[in-house]
């Protein structure tokens, strides 16, 4: 290692904080899969993709479900500039996470912990069980509502189903973190598709979707429709895909110590979360 690099990870431990051991993030698939140099921008970015599909199932929940068509079912056009406005703001702080991930070479739950003492840490760490807990009630009471709406099973049934796919995947890690990239971002291309077949069939006014990106004082002086928008901001600002996002970014190869390796990785790696 050179001495540049040794100054530069000095600095980095400085800044960032050290606790012992340095472990990676997601250790078993950190720097796992290999990218391609001095090949065309398309190709070397369809090798960087992936990670961004995991962040976008995030964004998918019931929250931005029932914020979104809520407010469209009652405004019709009117919050679109809220929605544009919320995913922006997720997109720059997406980036940012992904940054801080390739760059530090740790997540933002690492950091975090980093630089917080052992009582706080402990605390946060309960908090966050929690959160995800309730998270979780949510989406798999949905799934198996889903699923008992789609073919008839009994609520506790589509449950357990729900809890056996997620144990799949897991399991399917084994293989590769690459195939899980491929099935989720599969499943997201179904969404989108489905969602563009409704659209069609819902045979939107083109310029009413059009006026409805411009912001209007209109949100901030009638109440209700500040509530939607609130409620909007609120369900697509994502907290736990930045801690996803600054860890998964770190699942290419690549050699820290080496600025243009990481910048050419920050760069595909935002436009793969951008997308």
């Amino acid at each position: 290692m050179t001495k540049k690099a040794n100054n530069k990870q000095t600095s980095g431990k400085q800044f960032f904080g050290e606790t012992g051991g340095q472990r990676k993030s997601l250790d078993e698939i950190n720097n796992s899969i290999e990218v391609p140099k001095n090949k065309g921008y398309f190709r070397t970015l369809m090798a960087f993709a992936g990670p961004g599909a995991l962040i976008a199932v995030g964004y998918m929940d019931p929250g931005n479900w029932i914020t979104s068509i809520g407010g469209g079912a009652q405004f019709q056009y009117k919050l679109l500039s809220v929605v544009l406005l919320s995913s922006l703001i997720a997109m720059l702080l997406q980036a940012m996470a992904v940054r801080l991930g390739i760059v530090t070479g740790r997540d933002l739950a690492q950091l975090t912990r980093d630089r917080t003492s052992k009582g706080v840490g402990l605390i946060l760490w309960i908090i966050t069980e929690l959160a995800i807990m309730a998270t979780d009630m949510a989406e798999i009471i949905g799934s198996g509502i889903a699923l008992k709406l789609l073919f008839g099973f009994p609520l506790i049934v589509g449950i357990v189903i729900t809890a056996f796919d997620v144990l799949l995947l897991l399991f399917l890690m084994k293989l590769g973190f690459r195939k899980i990239e491929a099935i989720v971002a599969t499943l997201v291309a179904v969404i989108l598709l489905v969602f563009a077949y409704e659209v069609f069939l819902a045979e939107p006014d083109m310029a009413g979707i059009l006026s409805g990106y411009l912001p209007r004082t209109e949100t901030l002086t009638n109440r209700p429709m500040l509530y939607w928008a609130l409620g909007i901001v609120g369900a697509t600002v994502m907290p736990h895909d930045l801690y996803l996002g600054s860890s998964i970014s770190q699942t290419r190869i690549y050699d820290i110590d080496d600025p243009d390796a990481v910048k050419r990785t920050v760069r595909f790696t935002v436009a793969d979360s951008n997308i």
